[in-house]
């Protein structure tokens, strides 16, 4: 049997951190080709403190499918990131491949955390920032 037909578990604390970040979302992978035989998936958790964001940025060919654990999150996008998204915990959401957006925290004072997970892998194109002011409804801490 190869070692790649049986299961690796990925203790807590042991997740991989050298995973593409993207200004205030930060990643952590639990299941990607950095530490286990994965070689088309990636699955990770991203969180923002409160008030922080991600840089603009796209995740190149990946798929990303994406559920909130804790807090309050919005997704900006198309021109200029005009249009919106609000997510709660519970929610889920897909984000297609190469569409430009910026992950945000609408909390000043908890935590946004979720699971991610992107086929093949995590691809972070990070883009030109932009000011806070553009991005509707946004406060930092």
């Amino acid at each position: 049997m190869a070692h790649d037909d049986v299961p690796v578990v990925t203790r807590a604390g042991e997740e991989d951190r050298s995973t593409g970040q993207s200004g205030g979302a930060i990643r952590i992978s639990g299941v990607s080709i950095q530490h286990t035989p994965a070689t088309k998936l990636w699955f990770g958790q991203v969180s923002n403190s409160p008030g922080y964001r991600s840089f603009p940025h796209h995740h190149g060919e990946a798929e990303t499918g994406g559920y909130v654990l804790r807090g309050k999150g919005r997704i900006y996008f198309g021109e200029g990131y005009r249009q919106w998204l609000d997510m709660s915990e519970g929610d889920w959401v897909f984000v297609p491949p190469f569409m430009p957006h910026v992950e945000a925290n609408m909390s000043t004072t908890d935590d946004l955390v979720w699971l991610t997970a992107r086929t093949p892998e995590n691809i972070v194109v990070n883009l030109d920032d932009v000011d806070d002011d553009t991005l509707e409804g946004y406060a930092r801490a």
